[in-house]
């Protein structure tokens, strides 16, 4: 049962990456449509990642390690949370709300870089860095596709750093012309599909045991 959800919570994350990668491109040409999928398939994609934290953590058979699970696990919510936050709104508020005046959109809407909720975004992807790290930890290692799995969810700990640090310096702002922060995300999603695919193997291959 654990490799199933493992398999599915994979599956789900996967299919919501590349819809937000691919949604994230035409959002550039069409906006409006093309910006709710990508609002929309991120909360999703905190589901499915919240089910492949804890079935990681569940196939862990190291009992030193069990901390390290635990923490994984504990980041990987907070990432939900905070996802949800700030793509719900999205999807509702800021969304259905025409009457929203400049200075609330300033705060509330994600699409605005600098804004308090497009920060809310980078901590909360900032975070998932930190359950990444800390579940690579507690990875099966027995074959080498699963060394490589561990290896990119340990690198993809270094996003940590990034994502606490830039929204404290005047790098992103309403200036900042959205091709850039849409190239970053892509390169986001090119480096996270792979941890995807070799996550849904890892739990196929425990569920074939």
């Amino acid at each position: 049962m654990n490799s199933k959800i493992g398999k599915y919570g994979t599956l789900l994350t996967g299919i919501c990456v590349f819809v937000f990668a691919i949604s994230m491109i035409l959002s550039l040409i069409s906006k409006n449509s093309w910006t709710f999928l990508s609002y929309f398939s991120c909360m999703f994609l905190a589901i499915g990642y919240v089910m492949f934290a804890c079935s990681i953590y569940s196939l862990n058979k190291n009992n030193d390690k069990k901390s390290l699970g635990i923490i994984g696990v504990a980041f990987s919510i907070i990432y939900c949370v905070l996802i949800f936050l700030v793509y719900y709104a999205q999807c509702t508020t800021v969304n259905l709300n025409s009457s929203l005046g400049n200075e609330s959109l300033s705060i509330i809407d994600f699409s605005k870089l600098g804004s308090l909720f497009f920060n809310y975004d980078l901590l909360g992807y900032g975070i998932m860095a930190l359950s990444t790290f800390f579940l690579s930890f507690i990875v099966d290692t027995e074959n080498n596709k699963n060394k490589i799995l561990q290896k990119l969810l340990l690198i993809h700990g270094i996003f940590f750093p990034s994502c606490f640090i830039v929204p404290m310096f005047p790098i992103f702002n309403a200036n900042t012309g959205n091709v850039v922060g849409t190239i970053l995300l892509e390169i986001w999603c090119v480096y996270f599909l792979p941890i995807c695919i070799l996550g849904y193997k890892y739990f196929k291959n425990n569920e074939e045991r």
